[in-house]
């Protein structure tokens, strides 16, 4: 791979690219180091597909950058192409020239970004500029294109994106992050229209802005909505040969609206490489998103495994596998922990045991809200039910309880409906379990994971959701914060007629040594003297 320019003390200037400041967790600017990880990727597959040939020795080789910001993309491709038809081309300004009017396009993703993406590829914020080193071009903008967009609306939604328009119908002064690349009907015909031409790109390669913000509800601040998904399909709709993009990692197995692009992502056979660094730190330098991040390449011909590398500590955790994504409902980013779930699979696939996410209860167990304190006494009320909530106990009358009376009854174990704790490992994963006797509910905060008519299986149960392998197994599903029943699908619903331990677990799963040591590197322990 190639190393990025650094940055000296002695007379040297820094690469600006390596020193500007994100303009948001939505909108992240890619680091020279990141952006060159992925071609070389790209370089890679190019060249096993074309009997070893060089992507950047091909003088009709297309690319895209559909959501460019800093233009990184798109200079080091031009570098790289500089470089690689230096003997096709001798001339370096003519070179130069056919490399940046014929190879290299971009869509800027605000009037800012496309004037910084100018600058970084064209040495001129405009194409026409004087300091341009691009000659010939009819325009301004080069093939570095912008043009502010509204919204289509409907009702109150963007018909393309989804965006709400009490957030995103502005004033001229403001950006409408109406983008381009996914606001259309026709995404083909758009770029025709955009770049004057039959536009056919080979590869397509960038960083998408990752979410739009939306208000509404009783959230506080509202909530976001992930958009990067979007152009995603978009880029695929083009057919090119190759597609590299980098996104968060949240749709491996969660996040809001994306069900329907995770099940597509993981029955395409044409992924070819994914590369996730769960500590998103890792690829944006300074920058937190919750999940991780990961780059992907998509390669038209591809109809095999799909090769997964996780970097951790700046390094690989394991040698890249070669996995069909789709083996299971979401992507299980570790490679180490494929073997472990497969055990665990034909073991309790055996034994005929269950998952126990059938056990656990919906988001809103009884339907009481979170904001909801109840009575800070029992006094007066006919039949009170003892309310477990955030940061404390109330009371509520029973005949006030929404829904799931009967559960009031049961002996009962709850988990947080949300830990986080960081990207660092070994990780707790949930909060301590609760047990919860007869003649209570809880609000929204907690999850009721099962429901017992005696005290010494609710006592077992929560022993056993403690253990770390069971929170392992979770894990391999949970990539946010949230706590919900599908995080639990990978976890046997084991009868609570013993006192589960580890070494028990392992034991019964035939979990290895050296698997042992991977899941307690994972995985802390969990109460006594442990924690």
């Amino acid at each position: 791979m190639r190393k990025p320019s650094s940055f000296s003390l002695r007379g040297h200037n820094p690469d600006v690219l390596t020193c500007i400041a994100n303009l948001s967790n939505d909108e992240v600017f890619t680091p020279p180091e990141l952006a060159n990880r992925m071609l070389d990727a790209l370089a890679a597959a190019w060249a096993a597909d074309h009997g070893g040939a060089n992507l950047w020795a091909d003088r009709t080789a297309r690319f895209l950058d559909p959501c460019t910001k800093s233009g990184v993309f798109l200079r080091e491709i031009t570098s790289r192409l500089t470089e690689g038809l230096a003997d096709e081309i001798p001339d370096l300004p003519a070179r130069v020239n056919h490399i940046l009017t014929q190879q290299v396009y971009g869509i800027g993703i605000t009037q800012l970004t496309s004037l910084l993406a100018r600058r970084s590829v064209y040495c001129s914020k405009h194409a026409q500029g004087q300091h341009s080193i691009a000659k010939g071009f009819a325009g301004d903008d080069g093939n570095i294109w912008f043009q502010r967009l509204e919204h289509t609306w409907e009702g109150e939604k963007c018909r393309f994106c989804g965006a709400n328009r009490r957030d995103y119908d502005r004033g001229e002064g403001l950006e409408t992050h109406a983008y381009a690349f996914i606001h259309a009907n026709d995404t083909k015909t758009r770029l025709d229209e955009i770049f004057g031409g039959d536009m056919q790109f080979d590869v397509i390669i960038g960083n998408p802005p990752y979410q739009l913000g939306q208000s509404g509800g009783e959230a506080v601040g509202g909530f976001a909505m992930p958009i990067y998904q979007e152009f995603v399909k978009a880029a695929k709709s083009l057919d090119p040969r190759f597609l590299v993009m980098v996104t968060p990692s949240r749709w491996f197995a969660g996040g809001r609206g994306l069900d329907e692009y995770r099940s597509e992502m993981l029955a395409d056979k044409r992924l070819r490489v994914l590369v996730d660094f769960p500590d998103a730190s890792e690829a944006f330098p300074g920058t937190q998103i919750k999940g991780g991040v990961s780059y992907f390449l998509w390669d038209n011909s591809w109809s095999d495994a799909c090769e997964i590398t996780t970097i951790h500590g700046g390094k690989p955790t394991s040698l890249p596998m070669k996995r069909y994504l789709g083996a299971y409902d979401v992507v299980v980013r570790r490679n180490e922990a494929v073997p472990i779930l497969e055990k665990v699979s034909n073991v309790n696939s055996k034994d005929g045991f269950g998952n126990l996410a059938s056990k656990v209860s919906p988001i809103q167990p009884f339907s009481i809200r979170t904001n909801f304190r109840g009575a800070e006494t029992p006094e007066g009320m006919t039949n009170p039910v003892r309310l477990i909530r955030n940061g404390g106990e109330g009371y509520i009358e029973r005949s006030e309880v929404p829904r799931n009376d009967a559960w009031i009854d049961d002996w009962k174990v709850l988990l947080g409906r949300a830990y986080g704790a960081g990207d660092a490992f070994p990780h707790q994963i949930y909060n301590y379990p609760i047990i919860a006797g007869p003649g209570t509910a809880c609000t929204e905060t907690y999850l009721v994971i099962s429901r017992f008519k005696r005290e010494p299986e609710a006592k077992r149960f929560t022993a056993y959701l403690q253990t770390r392998f069971v929170r392992f197994l979770v894990s391999l599903r949970k990539n946010t914060q949230d706590i919900y029943n599908e995080r639990f699908l990978f976890v046997p619903d084991l009868p609570m007629d013993r006192d589960w331990t580890d070494q028990m677990l392992y034991n019964k799963y035939g979990i290895t040594e050296d698997e042992i040591a991977f899941i307690e590197s994972m995985i802390r322990p969990m109460g006594g003297d442990d924690e």
